[in-house]
């Protein structure tokens, strides 16, 4: 590293110093000139430890659900904490109510009994392959959203693809450059910190022995202290916090709505974004229409509405994908929770999204009809949920798309526009 380029990365670094919570890009818009608000936009959000599906869009009208889960069902429509009804067979968690509007004006949809056809349950398997795109390849270098942007129209913009975060997740691997955007509070943080000050340091100290060592020997008593100083959640234990990869818990995050829809307006050449929320592995008092469950929900679900909000016209260009590694048990453990299961539910919204409807090859809960008698099956792969939703949002051809999710042949769309 020369002179000049440890200069440029301490000057963006001040930046995210400055600027808490927005890193590189607070205060700061690139404009190529060619700029179009109206190009297409995807945000994808992925919930780390796997949601339960099963109570996010509950089939209340399976009266099996009711005998799997006596203490964590959602009560049926009309009544307290009850499910809001969809379809008359399917209702969404009440905390979910800031969406309901986008369901109403038909811009919002789920696909249930969806997921990865891998069997894992593993969350650090199952993360990867929903990330990587290649299920059961554990070979593959890349994410599918690096491979998705190399398929646009360069914009010739260093923030055309962003992800919330110091670290770059697996899902933006890749040969495309990737901006990656403080989240959170840097307040308790020093410059090194931040992973791009600390490589620059770690660059230019590396040539020196006695330095290289004395920066070595800092650093390590640095984070030592400072994961000392650092109060963790009593309530997660080591397996919740591993599967969070760092996350923040959604509870914790509520303004990643209004952190996007900032950024999605400041810059008109950003046009994919992807952000992860952690917390979903609810083994023990999940609770049903209020408790643990709900109070993730409630801050996820305002998350999005302040997100749509806040892109104003930009909705309609816009498709926001939330998804999780897989879903729950079926049935109910003893600790008034769920554990690891299979199939799951996508969330759909934006403006090409053909919304007001649950998508489902639904065959019930009864024990023949579920994955290994225990869990909701994969009955659509998630990979025909993202082939359809970029097919139709951003115009891809079947051979982009085959770059993108490599060897993998669509039996059928999992929903098409209307």
């Amino acid at each position: 590293m020369n002179r000049r380029e440890f200069l440029r990365v301490i000057a963006l670094s001040s930046f995210a110093c400055a600027y808490p919570g927005m890193g590189l890009l607070k205060g700061w818009a690139y404009s190529n000139g060619r700029d179009d608000v109206n190009s297409k936009k995807l945000v994808v959000i992925l919930l780390r430890g796997g949601v339960d599906g099963l109570n996010v869009i509950a089939p209340y009208g399976d009266a099996t659900y009711y005998s799997l889960r006596p203490t964590i069902a959602l009560a049926r429509p009309g009544t307290k904490y009850g499910a809001i009804n969809l379809d008359n067979f399917f209702g969404m968690h009440p905390s979910l109510e800031p969406l309901m509007p986008y369901w109403r004006n038909k811009s919002l949809a789920f696909v249930h009994a969806c997921g990865s056809p891998d069997p894992s349950r593993s969350h650090f398997d199952a993360q990867d392959y929903m990330e990587s795109g290649v299920p059961g390849n554990k070979i593959i270098n890349s994410g599918w959203l690096n491979r998705l942007v190399t398929q646009l129209p360069s914009k010739n913009s260093p923030v055309q693809a962003i992800s919330f975060g110091p670290v770059l997740p697996r899902i933006f691997s890749g040969p495309y450059p990737i901006a990656t955007v403080d989240r959170g509070d840097r307040a308790n943080q020093s410059p090194v910190d931040h992973p791009v000050m600390e490589s620059a340091f770690r660059e230019m100290y590396g040539t020196s022995d006695y330095l290289g060592k004395a920066f070595a020997e800092g650093m390590s008593a640095h984070k030592t202290i400072k994961s000392a100083m650092e109060t963790p959640d009593p309530k997660l234990d080591a397996e919740q916090i591993a599967a969070n990869r760092g996350a923040p818990l959604a509870k914790n995050a509520k303004g990643f709505g209004n952190q996007l829809a900032t950024l999605f307006n400041k810059d008109a050449s950003i046009q994919v974004a992807f952000t992860d929320l952690g917390g979903w592995d609810t083994h023990i008092n999940q609770g049903a229409g209020s408790g643990q469950l709900a109070n993730q929900l409630t801050s996820l679900s305002t998350g999005i509405a302040d997100l749509i909000v806040g892109l104003g016209a930009q909705y309609r260009n816009t498709t926001i994908l939330v998804m999780s590694e897989f879903g729950r048990t079926a049935k109910e453990n003893g600790n008034g929770g769920t554990d690891h299961g299979h199939g799951n539910v996508m969330w759909l919204l934006g403006g090409d999204v053909p919304g007001g409807k649950v998508y489902s090859r639904w065959a019930g809960l009864a024990p023949a009809q579920l994955h290994e008698s225990r869990d909701l099956p994969t009955s659509i792969d998630f990979r025909s949920v993202l082939i359809s939703a970029l097919s139709q949002h951003m115009q891809l051809s079947s051979a982009q798309l085959a770059k993108i999710f490599p060897d993998f042949s669509e039996t059928a769309p999992a929903f098409k526009a209307t």
